[in-house]
């Protein structure tokens, strides 16, 4: 016998960023084509980029500047590449 489905008396609300708004201020972190994740402040956005590049080196990531409208590939330092 099957259990009825159960509903939560309220919805949490979504945490999403949607794909059709296109970011007029900040940083964004863009994974393999996709934008992720904005920050205030470049520095933010970089150190994500890197912590991220460091853990999956086949992705391409890069850092968004929705001011400017340019994006920055994020490469790991020459030094870390050897270590993987």
């Amino acid at each position: 016998m099957k259990k009825p489905l159960s509903m939560p008396e309220e919805q949490q609300p979504r945490n999403t960023t949607r794909a059709d708004i296109v970011m007029s201020d900040g940083f964004g972190l863009e994974v393999d084509g996709r934008m992720k994740t904005q920050f205030p402040t470049k520095a933010d956005a970089e150190k994500s980029a890197l912590a991220l590049k460091s853990a999956y080196p086949m992705l391409q990531i890069k850092v968004y500047d929705a001011a400017e409208k340019t994006r920055t590939l994020v490469e790991l330092p020459i030094n870390e590449t050897a270590a993987t």
